[in-house]
């Protein structure tokens, strides 16, 4: 018998291998545990060419209770690859076999799965390759097929829609800016649910350069419009009873004579000026437009979702994302689902007298807080000024989440696909 993983041992019987649990490996019988122990099988099973992996329904209820959709689920995840310009590919992943299984529940596994695996695909793809005008593109198309109405902002839509912050933010770059709203109206008498997801294909840090030796993950710049797509490919996919729209403002942040400046001033549809001290805090420039658009939409709950600060990332590390809002028990609601989806988030304050890090001598806002602390904080509450006090809104900000450092569980070595799973829960949530 041979260790892998720590999760499993295999063992040769009558010439088939076998994949025999540890007791380790559900410490806290979590549903997450067990995609991840299905994760780690899949994979195995990928790297050693076995073609089908058979079990019982017996044997995965015995790992927890009503544990078929999670097991399929972090089974086709864990042998994920984004191998698309590589010249040798991944093996084919394991056909999983559960014999005895609901067909709903192995259907409804596989469905998750391919959600998130489409954010991640979307957040892996080069950003030559998936710029703003091409991405709208790509949503029409891959929406057409099914319930969700999409509608599509040009350049000329956003002026008339005064859409500054996004205009302002890709003035620099050869691809033009978009907006996408993608419509799902299954039962248009529930609350609408908006999900705001920042969608920026590239962000250089604009005429505020970023600066290191690899900046090839800002591709990923877009996490939180990957999570919005995904949410609304598995919320169609399921027939959901859900009145959700989705809106993602996409730009490319580069640097060039055209490019905003430090220092110029934003002037929005609501008439809040933003003095941009600083074009690298891009992200919430684009994100106050989507903001002001679900409040003209008449949404009851907003989500915004987006890849915003490092400052998350030194809190709360790369498992864990920040949820902020100005409705505590929504936070915490949304903390319960990602403990079941494997999305997880923790609760942040937004504290507010740390408004004050965001003043400026030349107009109401700035783009960036002086404080020196808090800069996840800041840049909630600077969001916050684009919404109205009496709609449910929560922020996501999920940059310490959107790549795995390491190829472990149901994740790959690369984006990691957060989010698609916790919006489209939590927008069923609130629909019941």
């Amino acid at each position: 018998m041979n260790e892998q993983e720590g999760t499993f041992t295999t063992a040769f019987i009558d010439g088939d291998l076998y994949y025999v649990v540890r007791p380790s490996a559900l410490k806290e019988g979590t549903l997450d545990e067990v995609r991840s122990l299905a994760g780690d099988i899949s994979r195995h099973a990928q790297q050693a060419k076995i073609e089908r992996v058979t079990t019982t329904q017996q044997v995965v209820d015995t790992l927890m209770n009503d544990a078929t959709t999670a097991f399929v689920e972090g089974f086709h995840l864990g042998a994920y690859a984004f191998d698309k310009y590589k010249s040798k590919k991944a093996n084919p992943v394991a056909q999983l076999i559960i014999e005895g299984s609901d067909a709903e529940a192995v259907s409804l596994g596989k469905t998750r799965a391919d959600a998130m695996a489409l954010a991640r695909d979307l957040m892996n793809e080069v950003s030559d390759h998936l710029n703003p005008e091409y991405y709208a593109e790509w949503m029409a198309e891959h929406f057409a097929s099914t319930n969700v109405d999409v509608t599509i902002l040009d350049r000329d839509a956003l002026i008339e829609h005064e859409m500054n912050g996004v205009l302002t933010v890709g003035q620099g770059s050869k691809y033009e800016q978009r907006f996408a709203e993608l419509r799902l109206a299954n039962n248009p008498s529930k609350p609408l649910v908006a999900l705001v997801g920042k969608g920026v294909t590239f962000d250089t840090g604009g005429i505020s350069l970023k600066s290191g030796a690899d900046l090839s993950d800002m591709r990923m710049d877009m996490g939180g419009s990957a999570a919005v797509v995904g949410a609304m490919h598995l919320l169609a996919e399921t027939n959901a009873d859900v009145n959700v729209i989705g809106l993602i403002p996409m730009v490319e942040n580069a640097p060039d004579n055209t490019s905003v400046y430090p220092g110029e001033i934003i002037t929005y549809k609501n008439g809040t000026t933003v003095q941009v001290g600083n074009t690298d805090a891009e992200g919430r420039l684009i994100l106050a437009d989507a903001l002001l658009r679900a409040d003209e939409l008449g949404a009851e709950y907003v989500v915004d979702i987006a890849t915003l600060t490092g400052a998350i990332h030194n809190a709360l590390g790369t498992d864990i994302a920040g949820v902020f809002g100005n409705d505590e028990s929504l936070a915490f609601e949304m903390k319960k689902i990602g403990d079941e989806n494997g999305d997880f988030n923790w609760p942040m304050p937004l504290v507010q007298s740390y408004n004050r890090g965001l003043k400026s001598d030349y107009a109401d806002l700035n783009n960036i807080s002086n404080l020196g602390f808090a800069g996840s904080i800041t840049a909630g509450l600077f969001l916050q000024h684009f919404v109205k006090p009496e709609t449910k809104w929560l922020h996501v900000d999920m940059a310490g989440t959107m790549e795995a450092p390491a190829a472990k569980g149901y994740y790959a070595k690369s984006a990691t696909g957060f989010g698609a799973r916790l919006l489209a829960d939590y927008a069923m949530n609130i629909s019941k």
